[in-house]
């Protein structure tokens, strides 16, 4: 029996005996409780999360771009 074998094996083994116990009782306990707890949470999504950072970078560049401009007729105004 080789090592990769005898380790699937006992990870089989250890999950048939999880099923038939009082701790896969308790992982599904403690998922729900998690999940009812960032429910209540203000937790946005990774994707969403990413939406926004692009948008914020769009709009940051865009006013670079703005600021750049205003500084630009400013000096022409000021031009005699």
């Amino acid at each position: 029996m080789n090592k990769a074998n005898f380790f699937e094996d006992i990870q089989q083994k250890l999950n048939k005996v999880i099923e038939n116990s009082p701790a896969r009782d308790l992982e599904r306990n403690m998922k729900a409780m998690l999940t009812q707890g960032f429910s209540r949470l203000d937790l946005v999504t990774r994707e969403e999360f990413d939406i926004q950072s692009q948008v914020l970078a769009r709009t940051r560049a865009k006013l670079e771009a703005l600021e750049q401009r205003v500084a630009e007729l400013e000096a022409q105004l000021k031009k005699p």
